[in-house]
C-alpha cells in the first residue's frame, strides 16, 4: 500500500512539471525557425541603415545557419554530460543575450557575430528541447506532445516571413531581434520549474548515473571536439569562399585559398570521425542505402523550398515593388499547408499507401513546383500566379514534415537510433546552410551580366554593377533609384527586373534538374520495401 501512496505523489509531480517542459520547449520552437525565415526579410532594411556590403549582409543569416547545424550533436553531447536543463537554460540565455546585441547592434560585423551566437544557442535549445520532451512525456502523452513540437515548428516557418515583415514594416529591423530576445527570455524564466536528471545531478564528478540514457554507466560523456571543430571549419570556409566568389573572382587566391582550406578541413573531418570511439558523425551509417535515401529527402526540399524562404521576398521586394510585409503575406502561400498537410500524409498512409509513396509523392510536389515557378516567374506577377507553384511546394515539404525523422529510426539499430537522428538532422541544416550561400552567391554571379553589358546605358548611375548585384539581391532597388533622373527610372528599372528575373529562372531551372535527378536516386536506393504505415 506504501508502494501505492508514494506512486501517486510522484505521478502527480511528473503532471505538474509536464505543463512547464511543454510550455517552454514549444516557445522556444515557436522562435528558432523565424529567426531562419524572417532574418531574409529584414536584411533590405538593415542594409538600408547599415550601408553595408551584401556579402556583409548575407552572414546574418548564413552566419546563423552555420553554427546551428555546425553545433547540433556537440550540444546534444553537452546535454548528456550537464543535464539536460542545464543545456537548455544555456541554450535559452544564450539566445537571449545573442538577440539582445543584434538589436542594438551598429556595426554589420558584430550583428554577423551575434547571429552566429544565437545559432549555438538555437542548438543547444533544440537538442536538449527534443530530449526533455522525451523524458517527460511516456507512451501516447509523448506522441501528442510531438505532434505538439510539430505544428509549433511548422506554425513558425509558416509564419516568421509575414511576422518579420510586420515587424520590420512598423517598428523597424531591431524589433524583430529585439522580439526575439524578449520572448526567449520568457524562456529561460521557465527553466526553474523544469525537472533535474541524473546528468545534471552528477554533472560535478562529470558523469552519467550508471544506466542512464545509454550503457555507458558511469563513464564521462565525450564531445567530439575534434570533429565538431573540422566540420564547423571546414563548413565555414566553404561557405565564405562561396560567398566571396562573385565578389573577388572565383580564380582569385582568396578564393582558391578558402575552397582548398574547407576539402582540407572536411577531410581532415572524415578522418578523425574514422579514428574517435564517439564520433560527431558515424559516416558508417551511409553504409544503409535506406537511411542514405532518407537522408537525401531534406536536400531535395532545400533545393527547392528551404533556399526561397530568405531570398525569394527580396526579388518580390524588387521586382514586384513590395514592401516586406507584403512579400512576407506572400510567403504564407508557401508555408501555411505546411500546417495541414501532414495530417493528409497519415491519411494517406492509413488508407494503404505505402510510406515509399508519401515520400514519392512529396518528392514530386518538390520538383514540379520549383520548376512551376520557374515558369511563371516574372516582373509584376501577381499573388494570384504564384499561388499554384507555391502552395505545390509547401504541400511537397508537408508530406515528409515528420516522417523522415521517423523513418529514419526504423532503418537503424536500436542503439543507432541517437547517431542517425543526429546524423539527418546535422546534414539538413549543414545542406540548409550551404544551399543558401551557392544560391545567393550564384544569383549575384548571373544577374551582373545583364549589368555589366548594359549600365554604360545609364551615365547618371555612378556605381558598379557589382555593387548593382549586390544591392538588388538583398531587395533594395530604391538606393539605385534614388541616384537616377526621372527620367530614366523606368529603363533602369526594366533592366534590373528582368536581368534579376533571368537568373532567378536559371537557378530554378537547375535546382529542378538536381531536384529531379536527387528524387530519382532517392526512390532507387529505397527500393520496395519502405512500406510502413506509421
Amino acid at each position: 500500500m506504501s508502494t501505492a501512496c508514494d506512486a501517486a505523489p510522484r505521478q502527480a509531480d511528473r503532471q505538474r512539471r509536464a505543463v512547464p517542459v511543454l510550455v517552454a520547449v514549444l516557445l522556444a520552437l515557436l522562435v528558432l525557425p523565424t529567426s531562419v525565415t524572417g532574418s531574409g526579410v529584414a536584411l533590405p532594411a538593415i542594409g538600408r541603415e547599415s550601408g553595408a556590403s551584401l556579402a556583409a549582409l548575407q552572414w546574418v543569416v548564413h552566419g546563423y545557419n552555420l553554427t546551428f547545424a555546425s553545433f547540433l550533436l556537440a550540444c546534444g553531447s553537452l546535454a548528456d554530460r550537464w543535464g539536460r536543463r542545464r543545456a537548455f537554460a544555456g541554450g535559452a540565455a544564450l539566445f537571449t543575450v545573442a538577440s539582445t546585441v543584434s538589436a542594438a547592434a551598429d556595426d554589420i560585423l558584430l550583428l554577423d557575430f551575434a547571429r552566429a551566437l544565437a545559432g549555438v544557442g538555437a542548438a543547444a535549445l533544440l537538442t536538449s528541447g527534443s530530449s526533455l520532451i522525451g523524458a517527460t512525456f511516456k507512451g501516447k502523452a509523448r506522441g501528442r506532445a510531438f505532434g505538439a513540437v510539430g505544428i509549433t515548428t511548422g506554425a513558425g516557418l509558416a509564419l516568421g516571413a509575414m511576422a518579420a515583415g510586420l515587424v520590420t514594416d512598423t517598428l523597424g529591423w531591431r524589433a524583430f531581434f529585439g522580439l526575439h530576445a524578449a520572448l526567449m527570455a520568457v524562456v529561460w524564466c521557465t527553466v526553474p520549474l523544469l525537472p533535474r536528471d541524473g546528468a545534471e545531478e552528477h554533472a560535478v564528478r562529470g558523469r552519467r548515473p550508471a544506466g542512464e540514457d545509454g550503457t555507458e554507466g558511469s563513464r564521462p560523456v565525450r564531445v567530439d571536439w575534434a570533429g565538431t571543430a573540422a566540420f564547423s571549419g571546414g563548413l565555414f570556409l566553404l561557405m565564405l569562399g562561396t560567398v566571396e566568389g562573385p565578389q573577388r573572382g572565383w580564380g582569385s587566391a582568396e578564393v582558391l585559398g578558402l575552397l582548398v582550406g574547407s576539402v582540407a578541413l572536411l577531410a581532415a573531418f572524415a578522418l578523425v570521425e574514422r579514428q574517435v570511439r564517439h564520433p560527431m558523425l558515424d559516416l558508417r551509417l551511409l553504409r544503409n542505402r535506406q537511411f542514405t535515401a532518407l537522408c537525401l529527402i531534406p536536400v531535395v526540399a532545400t533545393l527547392s523550398f528551404v533556399i526561397l524562404l530568405p531570398l525569394l521576398p527580396n526579388y518580390l521586394m524588387v521586382a514586384n515593388g513590395y514592401s516586406s510585409r507584403d512579400a512576407g503575406g506572400v510567403m504564407l502561400l508557401m508555408t501555411l499547408p505546411i500546417l495541414v498537410t501532414p495530417l493528409a500524409a497519415t491519411r494517406l498512409l492509413r488508407w494503404g499507401l505505402t510510406l515509399r509513396g508519401v515520400f514519392g509523392l512529396s518528392l514530386l510536389c518538390l520538383t514540379v513546383g520549383v520548376g512551376w515557378l520557374a515558369a511563371v516567374l516574372e516582373p509584376g506577377l501577381t499573388p494570384g500566379t504564384l499561388a499554384g507553384p507555391l502552395i505545390t511546394l509547401g504541400v511537397g515539404l508537408g508530406l515528409n514534415f515528420g516522417l523522415v525523422d521517423g523513418a529514419v529510426l526504423d532503418v537503424v539499430a536500436p542503439e543507432s537510433t541517437g547517431t542517425a537522428a543526429g546524423f539527418l538532422n546535422t546534414l539538413r541544416l549543414g545542406s540548409e546552410a550551404l544551399a543558401i550561400a551557392a544560391v545567393s552567391a550564384a544569383l549575384v554571379n548571373l544577374v551582373r551580366k545583364p549589368f555589366d553589358a548594359r549600365l554604360n546605358e545609364f551615365p547618371s548611375y555612378d556605381g558598379s554593377s557589382g555593387r548593382l548585384a549586390n544591392s538588388v539581391n538583398a531587395g533594395d532597388l530604391s538606393g539605385p533609384l534614388s541616384e537616377l533622373p526621372a527620367s530614366v527610372r523606368p529603363d533602369f528599372t526594366a533592366l534590373v527586373t528582368h536581368g534579376l528575373t533571368d537568373a532567378w529562372h536559371t537557378v530554378l531551372w537547375a535546382s529542378a534538374v538536381l531536384c529531379a535527378v536527387t528524387s530519382a536516386v532517392i526512390c532507387f536506393l529505397l527500393g520496395r520495401s519502405t512500406t510502413g504505415t506509421r
